[in-house]
C-alpha cells in the first residue's frame, strides 16, 4: 500500500500458504481483532488493488538472479519478471514435533504467543511444550493469564534449580513424561496422552518451535540470517545485499500481523526514498 500511494509499479507475488492459514482468529491488531487472517488478508488486497500501479499475482518465485536495480524472477506459471527492487515478506516454516495430532492442532489451540492466543484460554487448563531456561521464562509469562498451568519437558527437565524453585513459588508444575499423543477435536485439544500410561486434560498448549526460512531466494541472492535463522534487517528493513528488504516473521521474533504490517509499512518507506535517491 505505502508503495502504491507513492505511485511506484509493485507486482506482490502470493503463493498462498501463509503460516497463519489454519488459525481460526487473529488478535492484538487493532482495528481487525478478532477477524481470520483470510479476511484480513481479503480486505488487504481488496485496499491495495485500488492502487492502479498494483498487481498481485497468485504464482510462486522459484528462482531469483542479479543485482541491485537489475533483478531477474522466474515465476512456476512460467513468467520472467524484471525489477529493481525486492521485498521479501515470505515467513518463516515451523518444523512440527513427531506427536501425532499437534500439526493438526498448531495455530489452534497449540499456539505460539500469549499476545496474540491467550486472552481466549485465561484460567484454562494450560501446558507449555519446553525444556530448559526457555521453558522457565515462558512459564512465568503465561501465569498472568492462567494459574491451571503445566510444563511438559517431554523428557527429563533440564530446567535450572533457581527457576524451577521459582515456577514452583507460582503453583506451575513440571511434567517429565514422554508427549506420546495430543487428542482433539478438529484442533481444539482435550488432553495429552503420555507415557507411563498418565494423561493430563487440556484446553491449549504453547510451544515455541523451531523453524527454518518458508523461502530460501533471499539466503541464495547472498542476504545473511543472524544466529537464529532470521534474515539480517537494519532498522529501516533493508537486508545485508543491496536493493533487497525484508519485513515481517522472516525477521523478527515478534510474530504478529500488527507488527509485520508496520515492518511492511516502514520498508516501503525506504524503499520509495532509495527509489528517489536514484540507488
Amino acid at each position: 500500500m505505502g508503495l502504491g500511494r507513492a505511485r511506484r509499479q509493485v507486482l506482490v507475488i502470493d503463493s498462498g500458504a501463509p503460516c497463519n492459514k489454519q488459525t481460526p482468529h487473529s488478535h492484538n491488531f487493532l482495528t481487525q481483532d478478532g477477524n481470520t487472517p483470510a479476511g484480513i488478508a481479503a480486505i488487504a488486497r481488496e485496499q491495495v488493488l485500488r492502487y492502479p500501479t498494483i498487481t498481485i499475482a497468485a504464482d510462486t518465485v522459484i528462482a531469483a538472479s542479479g543485482t541491485n536495480n537489475d533483478f531477474t524472477l522466474s515465476l512456476a506459471g512460467g513468467q520472467e519478471v524484471f525489477t529493481r527492487k525486492l521485498l521479501f515478506a515470505t515467513g518463516i516454516r515451523d518444523i512440527m514435533p513427531e506427536i501425532p495430532g499437534f500439526a493438526d492442532c498448531w495455530g489452534i489451540s497449540a499456539i505460539h504467543c500469549p499476545y496474540c492466543h491467550g486472552y481466549e484460554y485465561s484460567d484454562q487448563p494450560t501446558g507449555i511444550l519446553a525444556n530448559g531456561e526457555a521453558a522457565a521464562d515462558f512459564g512465568l509469562l503465561i501465569r498472568n493469564w492462567t494459574a491451571a498451568l503445566t510444563i511438559f519437558t517431554n523428557g527429563y527437565s533440564t530446567i535450572p534449580e533457581a527457576s524451577r524453585m521459582k515456577l514452583e513459588a507460582q503453583g506451575i508444575g513440571i511434567n517429565e513424561n514422554p508427549v506420546l499423543h495430543v487428542v482433539h477435536d478438529h484442533g481444539q485439544l482435550s488432553q495429552l496422552e503420555l507415557g507411563g500410561g498418565d494423561s493430563a486434560k487440556l484446553s491449549a498448549l504453547y510451544a515455541r518451535l523451531p523453524f527454518i526460512q518458508h523461502c530460501t531466494l533471499p539466503a541464495a541472492l547472498g542476504c545473511e540470517l543472524d544466529d537464529k535463522g532470521y534474515l539480517k534487517v537494519n532498522e529501516l528493513q533493508s537486508t545485508t545485499v543491496e536493493g533487497i528488504y525484508a519485513a515481517g516473521d522472516n525477521t523478527s521474533p515478534m510474530r504478529a500481523v500488527a507488527a509485520a504490517v508496520a515492518a511492511g509499512a516502514k520498508a516501503a518507506a525506504m524503499l520509495n526514498h532509495e527509489l528517489v535517491a536514484g540507488k
